[in-house]
């Protein structure tokens, strides 16, 4: 049995992973179709193998999300890996797609972002750091864009773009509260103009966003050009287009846009592709490795950031509808530690035994999963995410009040087993989807006739159980603004907490009576969403008070420790 005890750094380092090219042989991709970027990463010409296979039926796509995020964690990542390997374990030709890790949550209180235990995808360290470079040429992009804004100012400012009305941030692939608000352009004339400023984390960018949605290089470059910068004097849209940008900053990216083919531990192929964050923007992996997956495989598992009530929320209703995606199944993820937590024990207390704790935060877990089958009509199964300290009699508690609802549920033990330890949820999802007599039509919780504010609404009382939302007059304006410009038809991506489905990060478990509050409303044109912030949502997070950079190291041999 292997030694639960290690590190994941350790764990990963301890592997023999398989030369990448006896990977993509797996998936029938030839070597003419890889970019090597070492032995065992590289990037895959989704374009040509796209055209090759264009008339072959696509695989089954597995989503995996969890119940509402606590500070115990639930191991979405992790379980999404095991389930890819418990499924090739039954002889099943499986893929996994998920997103790339920012460098911010590494260095700061999340740690890596690979998985874990033994349900990990590696090289680990390659993945959790510079990995392929994707996130440095986003951060290259957009801050090429933002160049190009300043310096057409400073340049006589043809077209005659209001320096108070600059919307596009720079951005940086690191948590830096001091970045979030600040003045620029000091120093004099030759040093541009004086200005408010700041900048977002990479993953938060407007540009990771339109990257992940793109299909292909042409429609990059559309999307990239109407990308919008700011308003003129006339309160004009100014886009990248009209900055001549598109182009240059297409060519930074053309090599980011190519999914990166890696393995888990179990030599199970896996497509780790870019990644902005379900709090802030749409929290999935890119269109083009999905969809590539589901070329490849039978089965695709792919995840969607923080809780059902975001990242799947956005996956389907976002991601999918543009991507005309239709998942087979939907797994949500949930630990007895995180229903305890919701439930209303201290974090320090959620490995002691506690039945009434686990009953009182299971409306969280109930709240999502008859989201997923009522609101948007999707097959699904609760996996328990298996701790050292679960006892049997909590396991069975749960297992038996999703019963009494109709939910298929399994016990997941893939940190301690990997794959072995997925055997039961793997089987399940297959007979979950098997049991289908026809393919599951997704349903969408509001149509994209409905005007912005009624999409808001929709999401909010549908998804979230808020009684209704209330919108400050600056929205109001920046909506009926957007409304104004042709843009009322997009679908809506809500920015909040990922703790809680309300605003609020305190208002644990499934509470009611309440109101989600938007503060403000902007466009994201290039990935073709509305953004709607609530609470005191940070498009640029900080470090916590003990950084998780301050545990890594590096030895004299470049054997690297302590990143998770």
């Amino acid at each position: 049995m292997p030694n639960t005890y290690k590190s994941d750094i350790e764990i990963a380092q301890g592997a023999k992973p398989e030369p990448i090219g006896q990977i993509a042989a797996k998936l029938g991709i030839g070597e003419d179709y890889l970019e090597r970027y070492g032995k065992y990463k590289a990037k895959v010409d989704y374009g040509a193998i796209m055209a090759r296979d264009k008339s072959s039926r696509d695989g089954k796509l597995i989503l995996v999300t969890a119940i509402s995020p606590t500070p115990a964690g639930e191991g979405k990542t992790t379980t999404s890996v095991g389930l890819a390997d418990g499924l090739s374990r039954l002889g099943h030709k499986a893929v996994l797609a998920i997103r790339e890790p920012s460098l911010g949550p590494v260095f700061g209180v999340k740690g890596g972002a690979a998985g874990g235990g033994y349900a990990q995808v590696v090289p680990m360290e390659d993945i959790n750091l510079h990995f392929t470079g994707d996130l440095h040429a986003i951060t290259c992009a957009n801050n090429l864009l933002a160049a190009l804004v300043d310096n057409h100012i400073a340049q006589g400012n043809p077209l005659k773009i209001d320096g108070r009305k600059i919307v596009f941030r720079r951005c940086l692939d690191m948590n830096d509260r001091q970045l979030r608000n600040i003045v620029d352009g000091l120093g004099g004339k030759v040093n541009g103009a004086p200005r408010e400023d700041g900048f977002d984390i990479t993953a938060a960018s407007e540009i990771m966003a339109t990257l992940c949605m793109a299909s292909d290089i042409k429609d990059l470059k559309r999307r990239i050009g109407r990308i919008i910068v700011g308003y003129d004097t006339d309160d004009n849209p100014v886009t990248a287009s009209k900055l001549k940008a598109e182009g240059a900053m297409t060519a930074l990216l053309k090599e980011a846009i190519k999914p990166n083919l890696v393995q888990t531990l179990e030599h199970t192929p896996a497509f780790v592709h870019l990644g902005p964050f379900a709090n802030i923007a749409h929290g999935c992996n890119s269109v083009v490795a999905t969809k590539l997956s589901l070329k490849l495989g039978d089965y695709v598992v792919t995840e969607a950031g923080f809780g059902a009530d975001l990242g799947a929320e956005k996956f389907l209703d976002i991601k999918c509808r543009s991507a005309g995606l239709n998942p087979s199944a939907v797994v949500v993820v949930a630990t007895i530690r995180a229903l305890k937590f919701h439930g209303g024990v201290a974090k320090e207390d959620l490995g002691k035994p506690n039945l009434d704790a686990v009953i009182k935060g299971m409306p969280n877990l109930i709240r999502h999963t008859n989201n997923i089958t009522q609101e948007f009509g999707l097959p699904c199964i609760v996996a328990i995410n298996k701790f050292p300290t679960d006892t049997d009699a909590e396991v069975a508690l749960i297992a038996a009040e999703c019963r009494k609802l109709g939910v298929n549920v399994a016990l997941s033990d893939v940190w301690a087993k990997g794959g072995e330890g997925a055997a039961a949820l793997a089987s399940a999802v297959v007979e979950l989807i098997s049991s289908q007599k026809t393919a599951p039509k997704l349903k969408h919780p509001y149509s994209l006739e409905l005007g912005l504010s009624d999409k808001i609404r929709a999401v909010a009382t549908r998804i979230y159980k808020a009684d209704g939302v209330v919108v400050s007059d600056i929205a109001k304006a920046q909506i009926a603004k957007l409304e104004s410009m042709g843009l009322g038809k997009l679908p809506v991506c809500i920015a909040k907490t990922q703790y809680s489905f309300s605003d609020n990060p305190s208002l644990l478990g499934a509470p009611t009576g309440y109101n989600i509050s938007v503060k403000n409303v902007k466009v994201s044109a290039g990935a073709g969403f509305v953004v709607a912030l609530t609470g005191d949502i940070m498009t640029m997070p900080g470090l916590p008070k003990v950084p998780a950079a301050e545990g890594i190291d590096i030895d004299d041999s470049g054997r690297i420790t302590g990143l998770f």
